[in-house]
């Protein structure tokens, strides 16, 4: 049977939910429920729902933006009418301006199962805002598409926190926005009136095609549940000049550079486990090296079950730096917000990866540096697990 999310549950008795308050909700271009109806549209004709306000993560509400891009400031929805206020721009939370006609935040944003990607820390903040201000917020479940039991790659230190990681999580966490929401509130000590809507019929060990739900891109450059595979390990390259795929049909999958030689790589990465890197040349329309053709790899999913994002990126890295020498180098900063530390590092959550890829080390060293962490951090979300 098909999974039910939060938002269906909700649909089912709004009432018991939002309590006729004045309603708020953080929405992106993959809020749907299993017939592609989208969540604005479905509360704002609600005859239950009182819908004051649509609020953008990145990207923007509607999916209008690329990568890094801010979003529009204070628009009307040209579907609805309502206002529209970004949390990618000026200001990355909610001020209290934009909670004033609002009794209660819901929040209806896939996440993508990797502690980069933005919209959690929306989450996080949107938390922080209504703790602030007096508000509920209301997070409707959604799978974690790459499974909610494998974990991967190092621990945030708070050193690092940034807004792709303000609170100390994996690369690869295992968790829905549900539970994170429970883990932030609780274990990191937000302290907001919250309350998750749980979905009905996931199993932990499901990837998002056996759900029986709809793929809506979460973002531009997500436009697949095999780019969702990979991100984990091969966002880390945004990071560095090498192309992680953008501006092609297929980001973080493809990677290179134009002094990138794919067949030597590829003889001599030998075997991966769960995936095979194919010989690849491309030329980006957009992002680095955008118009140059490109010599790199393609990373083909084989075994998803096998397959460990993290370790297979750091693989490549090390080869592309190899090839690269003085061509290869660290992307300098700013990057999401951070202006300071170099944006490999902010991706890791530590320097302690860079610094040990630079002094060599190989990928079974990398992983012992943050096992410790890892299992810690298993213990740790046990209590917030929600199936």
């Amino acid at each position: 049977m098909p999974v039910v999310t939060g938002l269906e549950s909700i649909l089912g008795a709004p009432d018991r939910h939002l309590r006729g308050e004045r309603v708020g909700v953080i929405a992106n271009p993959a809020s749907v429920d299993s017939r592609y109806r989208h969540l604005v549209d479905l509360f704002h004709w609600h005859p239950d729902v009182d819908l004051r306000a649509v609020f953008g993560p990145q990207h923007g509400a509607r999916g209008e933006t690329q990568d890094n891009m801010i979003e529009w400031e204070g628009y009307r929805d040209p579907a609805t009418g309502l206002p529209v206020h970004s949390l990618y721009g000026e200001s990355r939370r909610p001020t209290p301006e934009m909670l004033e006609e609002v009794d209660v935040l819901v929040f209806d944003v896939p996440d993508v199962g990797t502690r980069v990607y933005t919209f959690v820390w929306t989450l996080a903040l949107a938390m922080q805002a209504c703790r602030d201000h007096g508000k509920r917020v209301v997070v409707l479940d959604r799978p974690n598409p790459i499974n909610g039991l494998d974990l991967e790659g190092p621990v945030l230190d708070p050193e690092f926190s940034s807004f792709v990681g303000l609170y100390p999580l994996p690369l690869r966490h295992g968790m829905t926005v549900g539970e994170l929401a429970g883990y932030f509130n609780r274990e990191m000590g937000i302290g907001c009136r919250l309350e998750v809507v749980p979905m009905q019929g996931w199993q932990r060990e499901q990837f998002f095609d056996e759900t029986g739900l709809p793929w809506v891109m979460p973002s531009p450059n997500m436009p697949s549940l095999e780019t969702a595979l990979v991100f984990p390990g091969m966002v880390l390259l945004e990071g560095t000049n090498l192309s992680e795929g953008r501006g092609t049909t297929r980001p973080f999958e493809l990677s290179g550079a134009p002094w990138f030689d794919p067949r030597e790589a590829c003889s001599r990465l030998g075997p991966l486990e769960g995936a095979v890197a194919r010989p690849a040349w491309f030329i980006p329309t957009f992002h680095k090296w955008s118009g140059r053709m490109v010599g790199g790899l393609q990373v083909h999913v084989t075994s998803r079950r096998d397959f460990r994002p993290v370790r297979t990126a750091l693989r490549l890295l090390q080869e592309y730096r190899r090839q690269g020498g003085e061509r290869f180098c660290w992307s300098d900063p700013p990057y999401e917000y951070e202006f300071e530390k170099l944006p490999f590092d902010v991706l890791c959550g530590t320097d302690t990866v860079r610094r040990a890829v630079e002094a060599g080390a190989d990928t079974r060293q990398l992983e012992d540096g943050w096992k410790g962490a890892l299992d810690e951090f298993a213990e740790r979300r046990r209590d917030f697990l929600l199936y």
